[in-house]
């Protein structure tokens, strides 16, 4: 009776129930004969050729001479996060209208006057494997490839701006047509969304007027000797196309949003067989370090336990060994706690931005059309989050036997910051003196200051006085006031051996992921895989974690009880790997011709090791407190 009395209170609900779409993904309608707008972005480096990391240029940079728009370009508004990451978007002159002009070359504009000089800085580009970046309705333009190891056709995003093999003098060849073909669903017979945008570059050489075929015959070779003018078409095609838009969107079917449908092409994650073995080969590290250290902590450790309390405490002697002989030292205040602490409270509000933008992202919420909103939610998350850094180094502190609570709030919301702030600016100085598009406006360095100031340093002053008002954590054992002598410990103990040592099992954990990761970032392909990102980035701190007790005990053992610094050491062994990976992966991957591309890719590199250490040191540290603390009070002391 019960469930029928469900089953019909749900048949009344569901029609009261609607989908929406998600912020930046909801689908936009044509009638024939609309204007469909194409925006052109910055130029990016591809990964097949001399990659130039980080350097992109402008698409209206005076040197490549394409069409403009009637009355110049206009720039797009853009987000916070695609700023960072180097987009600059423009309107163009291209006109196409849905369902129009199909098959009809059109000339766009002919460009009188090109110098050997420019045509030399063309020509370097093309060389170095340059790609436009072209959007329509979000999309981006992309050229139709096969994955040659399972022959799955997709869109690699971008198409080159030449063919760096010229047929002769070793001058390479610029593509100066264009043959775009949109592909469209309809969802109703009066309406049509874009589903596709596939552009195929060539090269068309001979006369160079308005009245010229649209038909290549001889490819267009720049000259650096003399001046030459350049030609520019296009031709569009209109495919109907079975894929539909929607597929992004809430409703009562499901509680996490599937990706639209049309980015499916796009987001090609090239042979998930390797992330599967990575994965796996994840899980199978984390399940023998937890066995291990399970075997420790009930087998040795329980049996120690139950050695000491099985002494008379009414004895006048009582022999203590291991790492209960250290009992009176084991929470004495460590060498500068004061770093310690602000270090932690920074690593905990890095932990809490990472773990709520992967939620974000599994939910379908930061959609690969609304361009840079995995930045910007990183960003805000990390401006929301002062007061947990706040609060967490507060306490830390507190239980370290730190006094001086007020110079630990001001540290802690100030000095992370400012080192990426002059990391940041210094690359930026270089990619301004590189003429790179890549470098952040002074407008928006101005408003990344207003929100650590305006926002994450006072709740950070906030999280720090709640903080201090909780106080410091009760240990259960007292500290001597005389400290013990520390016996020299075995070779493998040493705080940066055993960094080095108890790194390789997290980064093993994640290297396969971080491959994708840096080939994003750095050589322009586009990484949508957040479900294997979340499993990893939990797997690597389950690794951390149990890999840093069991360091912690062997210290402990060893009777070195300056177990605070070393654990978080320790934890955040994996980002010397982090840096060594990526020094690899440069000699591996790519090519930095210049000393400007050095110092970018390797500043860089550097500030995410320095997050990592961050992340990784706050999980070692925090699960190695927790972890002593029960192990000594599960101790009788007398």
């Amino acid at each position: 009776m019960r469930s029928r009395f469900l089953a019909v209170i749900w048949l009344y609900i569901i029609p009261t129930i609607t989908a929406f779409y998600l912020p930046g993904a909801a689908p936009r309608n044509y009638v024939e004969g609309e204007q469909v707008d194409i925006f052109v972005n910055a130029l990016t480096p591809m990964l097949t050729g001399s990659n130039d990391a980080k350097l992109k240029y402008d698409y209206y940079h005076p040197n490549f001479h394409f069409c403009e728009p009637e009355g110049g370009p206009v720039k797009q508004p853009e987000s916070l996060g695609s700023i960072l990451f180097g987009d600059r978007i423009f309107n163009s002159p291209y006109k196409i209208k849905m369902l129009q002009k199909n098959g009809t070359c059109e000339t766009l504009c002919v460009v009188p006057n090109v110098t050997g000089e420019e045509a030399k800085f063309i020509n370097d580009r093309i060389r170095e494997d340059y790609a436009l970046n072209w959007l329509v309705d979000g999309l981006p333009a992309a050229e139709m490839k096969i994955d040659l190891r399972n022959n799955d056709l997709f869109f690699d995003m971008g198409f080159n701006l030449g063919d760096n093999e010229g047929p002769r003098q070793n001058l390479p060849t610029m593509n100066n047509h264009y043959e775009i073909v949109l592909r469209y669903h309809k969802p109703t017979p009066d309406t049509f969304r874009i589903v596709g945008v596939l552009v195929w570059p060539a090269s068309i050489g001979g006369p160079q007027d308005s009245a010229a075929s649209c038909d290549p015959a001889v490819p267009l070779i720049l000259s650096e000797d003399h001046s030459q003018p350049i030609r520019y078409s296009y031709r569009v095609t209109w495919n109907e196309s079975d894929t539909p838009w929607a597929g992004s969107t809430l409703s009562c079917e499901s509680l996490f949003p599937e990706l639209a449908t049309r980015w499916d092409n796009y987001l090609h994650i090239f042979d998930p067989r390797i992330h599967w073995f990575s994965l796996i080969n994840s899980l199978v590290i984390v399940v023998f370090l937890c066995v291990m250290v399970s075997m420790i902590l009930i087998r040795s450790v329980t049996r120690d336990i139950s050695r000491y309390n099985a002494i008379d405490l009414s004895e006048d002697v009582q022999e203590d060994w291991g790492w209960k002989l250290v009992h009176g030292e084991v929470f004495r205040t460590p060498t500068n706690p004061l770093i310690l602490s602000v270090m932690v409270g920074n690593g905990s509000q890095l932990c809490a931005m990472v773990a709520v933008t992967l939620v974000f992202a599994l939910l379908g919420f930061l959609s690969p059309s609304n361009r840079g909103s995995l930045a910007t939610v990183m960003m805000v998350c990390w401006t929301l989050f002062g007061g947990i850094g706040g609060y967490f180094s507060s306490r830390v502190y507190a239980s370290l036997g730190g006094t001086d609570r007020r110079k630990t709030a001001f540290l802690t919301a100030t000095i992370l910051p400012v080192v990426i702030f002059i990391i940041v600016f210094l690359l930026n100085l270089f990619l301004l003196t590189a003429g790179s598009s890549g470098a952040v406006p002074f407008g928006t360095m101005v408003l990344i200051i207003l929100l650590w100031f305006g926002i994450s340093a006072p709740l950070s002053a906030i999280g720090s006085y709640f903080g201090s008002k909780h106080g410091g954590i009760r240990h259960p054992v007292r500290v001597h006031q005389i400290p013990r002598q520390i016996p020299p410990g075995p070779k493998y103990l040493k705080p940066w051996i055993a960094a080095l040592l108890s790194g390789i099992l997290p980064f093993g954990a994640a290297f396969v992921e971080l491959y994708f990761v840096l080939s994003s970032l750095f050589a322009s392909r586009a990484y949508y895989a957040f479900g294997f990102l979340a499993l990893t980035a939990a797997v690597v701190s389950l690794t951390t974690a149990t890999v840093t007790i069991l360091f912690t005990y062997f210290i402990l053992c060893a009777e070195e009880y300056r177990w605070h610094w070393r654990s978080f050491l320790i934890g955040g062994g994996s980002a010397f790997w982090v840096m060594a990976y990526g020094i690899f992966y440069w000699a591996s991957r790519l090519s930095l011709d210049s000393l400007s591309s050095v110092v970018l890719y390797l500043g860089y590199l550097f500030l995410i090791a320095l997050l990592d250490f961050l992340i990784t040191g706050t999980i070692g540290f925090l699960a190695s407190y927790w972890a002593v603390r029960r192990l000594y009070s599960a101790i009788r002391i007398d």
